[in-house]
């Protein structure tokens, strides 16, 4: 019988100096690739409105266009990824941030050598080499990224209680520590994102924090064979640690 494959997940967990354990998700090419042409066209925006103002000062004017040019070409994502949010408008739509490689707030120099070296991700056009070099590493970093120790991630949403899907609330089978409560609120708030397959095969490890299958309301079939799969046991275990309980549970 063929081993099973191994669950395929790109979560990075890195440990800040202080202890503090952070789990980062690398952004893949195409949530880069789109975050970049929406930068791109805001700067094309503001770039044609300032020409426009300073085409009447004529030779000046185009002095003070190709300054402007310069400065929103590489300085453009500086200034935001060093403002709150670490991420232009372009990423900040996608959900996107940049972050050191260690997940802390990336520095000054690493936002500028980072931006001064796409010019060596473009070539030898569209960012070719740039590209290659992400598709061929499991945290998709260009050679930018390489050099100045950065990493662009998905920005993890708020928790809300509300994005759980309504349904009963269970105590688990056996009490559980902080780290493992967070791990089953981390899971179930990727519910609305994940596929039910793949969500059904993260649940399914842990099977045995969950409540029992006999617990959950309609959990049998007539034939007495459980209906009830790890996913819906899980989400009922959030509800529960959420505080969304039954006035009988409380």
């Amino acid at each position: 019988m063929p081993a099973a494959a191994a669950p395929l997940d790109t979560l990075r967990h890195t440990e800040t100096p202080e202890g503090v354990t952070l789990h980062l998700r690398p952004a893949g090419a195409p949530a880069r690739a789109l975050a970049w042409a929406v930068d791109f066209i805001l700067r094309l925006v503001m770039f044609s409105v300032l020409v426009g103002a300073l085409a009447q000062l004529k030779g000046f004017g185009m002095g003070m266009a190709a300054i402007i040019a310069f400065v929103l070409e590489w300085f453009y994502p500086v200034l935001f990824e060093l403002a709150p949010g670490a991420a232009t408008p372009g990423k900040r739509l996608l959900g996107l941030r940049v972050v050191m490689a260690d997940g802390l707030p990336v520095t000054p120099s690493a936002s500028v050598l980072r931006n001064l070296l796409r010019a060596v991700d473009f070539l030898p056009f569209l960012y070719l080499l740039g590209g290659l070099t992400m598709l061929a590493r499991s945290d998709f970093r260009r050679l930018g990224d390489l050099v100045a120790q950065t990493l662009v991630v998905h920005q993890p949403p708020e928790w809300r209680s509300s994005s759980l899907p309504a349904g009963p609330a269970l105590a688990p089978s056996r009490p559980l520590t902080l780290a493992q409560q967070r791990a089953v609120l981390a899971l179930a708030q990727r519910h609305a994102v994940l596929t039910a397959a793949r969500f059904e095969e993260m649940a399914r490890p842990l099977a045995a924090w969950l409540p029992a299958t006999d617990t959950l309301p309609g959990a049998m079939t007539p034939s007495g064979a459980p209906q009830a799969e790890a996913t819906e046991r899980l989400l009922a275990l959030a509800r529960h640690l959420l505080g969304q309980r039954d006035e009988a549970q409380r």
